[in-house]
């Protein structure tokens, strides 16, 4: 294994001996992989300050490949991750829940990758009491299969169902494992959060022992393809994070692939943004799509996507894609879905591209990591987090501060009467 130079080996041995989780250990007994709890990745981050790291979504595994050379070749911290929508039950990735741990610990035994990874569960949503009494076996069968990280998002509900939600599936989620939670489904600049929800929410988990790491908000931006890089509101976010320091939770930023990188500096530099999410642009890089400087696809005089000439998958392959989506009648926002068919395709060519797909990647996400979050170097503050615990268990950072008798069922449906609360347009909103 190449050892990381920023990394002191000693304390690297250490951290793999007493910072892996114990479903981490039990299924990968003899790796040499760092995968740590996201708490991990989020004490780091915290500690170097005003910076975030990438959370790569995982849509295939040149992505996964491409994001973890880039974190050792910047010697961060790193999440890689899949959401809901992507891999979840109904996936339209083949990279699933219960697959991703596995993909980053062969990846990273194979490539010498010693930075701490965390292996995080995105937008595990919630959307009705059907989808409640679903989590209730499928969480624990995501922490089975090497989950550490987990982001329960009931945001689509009513504030008060969304507290409630959170509250009831927290027992599902190991004490040990990251956890970040939302408010406000990512939609754009329609139903936008605000501090009051933001201070419901975190408040309630508060009262009930629940700490979480992240909260997401819909700050402005969206999912998928963007048409410009207006999309997050700074102010809004670092407003909205004042409010929510005594309660010593980061924010999460999703939407990140249309915005530009002087944005992203902001996001960084002026709120408590830690984890910064990116899942279209990397899957159009690996590919080989063009793309401007923050991600963002372009397209041609007659709306198609542009192909880099000698870059990412082969001509070949790229024609066969596209015309599978003709004969679906997919638009440019479907072509997601071509990961789960196209997978073993991809990797049945020959070396020399499935590299250049690789390094496509590595290439976009060394450069955002060092150059737009400010994340070098966050490898050892993560390490040093785990010998300073001496634990994979680092513990809650928050403490409780509300009063659990005012957070009761019905005072919370209460409470939740008085929140002026826009939740935007119905619709799809997923990645």
């Amino acid at each position: 294994m190449t050892q990381n130079k920023g990394i002191d080996n000693e304390k690297f041995v250490k951290a793999l001996e007493i910072g892996r989780p114990p479903n981490v250990k039990r299924l990968f007994p003899n790796s040499k992989a760092l995968i740590v709890s996201g708490k991990v990745i989020g004490r780091a981050l915290r500690a170097k300050g005003k910076t975030m790291t990438i959370a790569a979504n995982g849509r295939n595994q040149f992505i996964v490949r491409g994001a973890l050379r880039a974190a050792q070749k910047a010697n961060a911290a790193i999440i890689i991750e899949i959401a809901k929508s992507e891999g979840g039950a109904d996936a339209y990735c083949p990279c699933n829940f219960w697959n991703l741990a596995t993909w980053v610990d062969a990846a990273c035994n194979e490539m010498g990758i010693t930075v701490p990874v965390a292996v995080h569960a995105d937008h595990y949503g919630i959307k009705n009491p059907a989808d409640i009494e679903k989590a209730r076996t499928e969480i624990p069968s995501m922490f089975d299969a090497g989950i550490t990280s987990i982001a329960i998002d009931a945001s689509h509900m009513p504030d008060d169902q969304n507290l409630l939600a959170s509250i009831e599936l927290n027992k599902y989620v190991p004490d040990w494992a990251g956890l970040e939670t939302e408010v406000g489904e990512i939609k754009g600049k329609a139903g936008l959060s605000t501090a009051d929800e933001a201070r419901f929410l975190i408040g309630g988990l508060n009262a009930h022992g629940i700490f979480p790491d992240w909260i997401a908000l819909n700050n402005g931006t969206t999912h998928g393809i963007e048409a410009s890089d207006a999309g997050i509101q700074i102010e809004l976010t670092a407003q909205i994070h004042e409010a929510l320091e005594p309660y010593k939770v980061s924010g999460a930023q999703h939407g990140t692939s249309g915005n530009s990188s002087e944005r992203l500096r902001k996001i960084a530099q002026q709120t408590m943004t830690t984890k910064a999410n990116v899942a279209t642009a990397l899957q159009m890089i690996s590919w080989g799509v063009k793309v401007n400087d923050y991600g963002n696809a372009l397209l041609d005089d007659r709306g198609e996507f542009v192909k880099v000439s000698g870059g990412g998958m082969s001509d070949e392959v790229w024609e066969a894609m596209r015309a599978y989506a003709a004969e679906k009648g997919w638009k440019k926002g479907d072509y997601k879905k071509l990961n789960l068919p196209f997978e073993n395709k991809l990797l049945r060519q020959e070396a020399k591209i499935r590299e250049r797909m690789i390094h496509g990647v590595e290439k976009f996400v060394y450069g955002m990591l060092t150059e737009v979050f400010n994340a070098k170097d966050t490898a050892p503050l993560a390490i040093d987090a785990i010998l300073k615990a001496g634990s994979y268990d680092l513990g809650p950072l928050a403490e409780r501060i509300e009063d659990p008798a005012e957070w009761t069922k019905d005072k919370i449906i209460e409470r939740a009467k008085s929140l002026d609360s826009d939740k935007g347009p119905a619709g799809d909103f997923e990645d």
